[in-house]
């Protein structure tokens, strides 16, 4: 890529004569081999959710979240409300295919269309859903959508600096680690030093077509054992 200089010689980005945005998410229901991503719905999810999340009991999966753990149900339907009522970042339940059973959550945040930058965050996880290739598909389906069927430039993910399960799951996903951001909030009364990273529109064909290759059947052996991992899957 060339570098273009302004009349002062200071070093400016390159056009984007095409550009001109790209359209905001609108909850819509995206299918996989082993689940759904799908918008919430707090009075039919709610209750599978947290049967699910009761099976973390010592609460380990909410350190990193905003929110949580919950103490009883109502607890998690609040949240969950006042989540789908917040319209500019859509909530989602992921379903356990077969089952529908809803096991985790995750929303599209700070949506900039005119800029094509979004983020996927609020992500939780129960137990049943970790490490399992619903886990993986249900990111790989939330990443096509914005690429393919929307047209965004950049696709983040953040986490807490001291997150180390997240962290490694955004590279393994093939996110890029772009930096840190010392003390970018306070939350349940601790510091956050933010960990970004991301994922281009450029990196997406090559990411597409590895993440294409490990959720094949032929990847998986009868009892869901990988056969290739994701990274082997990349190279």
């Amino acid at each position: 890529m060339t570098t273009r200089y302004n009349s002062f010689g200071q070093p400016i980005g390159p056009d984007v004569p095409e550009w001109s945005g790209c359209a905001a998410p609108e909850p819509q229901a995206m299918h996989g081999r082993f689940c759904s991503v799908v918008p919430m719905d707090p009075q039919q999810h709610v209750p599978d959710l947290y049967e699910a999340f009761l099976q973390d009991p010592e609460g380990r999966l909410w350190t990193y979240m905003p929110v949580g753990p919950f103490v009883d149900p109502k607890q998690m339907q609040a949240w969950a409300e006042a989540a789908v009522a917040d319209t500019a970042q859509p909530c989602y339940a992921i379903l356990e295919a077969g089952t529908g059973r809803a096991l985790g959550t995750a929303s599209y945040l700070r949506v900039k269309p005119a800029h094509g930058v979004i983020e996927v965050g609020s992500i939780a996880y129960a137990p049943a859903l970790q490490r399992t290739p619903a886990a993986t598909e249900a990111m790989f389906l939330m990443m096509r959508h914005v690429f393919r069927d929307l047209g965004y430039r950049r696709y983040e993910w953040k986490c807490d600096a001291l997150n180390a399960a997240s962290r490694a799951a955004a590279q393994r996903l093939g996110f890029t680690f772009d930096g840190l951001f010392e003390q970018a909030i306070v939350y349940k009364g601790r510091n956050r030093d933010t960990a970004w990273y991301s994922v281009l529109d450029r990196d997406w064909p090559r990411l597409e077509v590895a993440f294409e290759a490990w959720l094949s059947p032929e990847n998986f052996s009868a009892d869901r054992m990988q056969q290739r991992t994701l990274a082997a899957c990349r190279r």
